[in-house]
């Protein structure tokens, strides 16, 4: 899947919420999609993906047929996608991923797996007492997981920065063996596609 290929499916998406035809709220990703097929360059088939309730990209690009994630979203399940099949989960709750993340990279370690667990986050889950958690524990005992930081200063309908009254945010320009941040910009709002939709 190309970037061409992400962005029409969004767009579609984003004609199909704006004629009410998605009875349930959608989160839409735009203008990082350079950035996210590199990420999956390194995830392979057997490793797992998780992430929060802006996922419709991972899970094209972790090989779920195109057909399968829309009709799910046509269902109401934008915000929990999940298949299994394809070793990919998400949650619409905050944090809701991170202890699953490091529970299955745990599992990974003590079974003798080679794969890898890959936890998606948005700028300000990555700011909370949870991630520290998981983070500090995923070092602590030399987890395979990966927790990747998606920034776009949207954090709902805030500024992460002006929240937490720092001028950059604390992992920005951190690419090591447990994270990866990146930063990008985008065309819609924290959810929806920039109309007011009533049901």
């Amino acid at each position: 899947m190309n970037k061409q290929d992400l962005i029409d499916f969004e767009e579609d998406i984003a004609v199909e919420f704006n004629n009410s035809k998605i009875q349930a709220p959608v989160h839409l990703y735009s203008g990082n999609e350079e950035e996210i097929i590199s990420i999956f360059k390194d995830i392979k088939k057997d490793d797992w993906v998780l992430c929060t309730w802006r996922s419709h990209y991972q899970c094209l690009l972790k090989g779920v047929p195109e057909a399968d994630v829309k009709e799910e979203i046509m269902a109401g399940r934008s915000i929990s996608l999940n298949f299994p099949e394809y070793r990919v989960f998400s949650s619409a709750i905050v944090t809701g991923v991170l202890p699953i993340s490091v529970g299955l990279a745990l599992d990974i370690k003590r079974s003798g797996g080679s794969n890898k667990v890959y936890c998606f986050v948005g700028d300000m889950t990555s700011l909370t007492g949870s991630f520290s958690e998981c983070l500090r524990y995923s070092k602590a005992y030399d987890l395979p997981i990966k927790f990747i930081i998606e920034d776009n200063g949207k954090s709902v309908c805030t500024d992460t920065k002006d929240t937490w009254n720092v001028k950059k945010h604390p992992y920005e320009g951190i690419n090591d063996d447990y994270i990866y941040y990146y930063k990008y910009e985008t065309k819609w709002p924290h959810a929806g596609a920039g109309q007011r939709v009533q049901f």
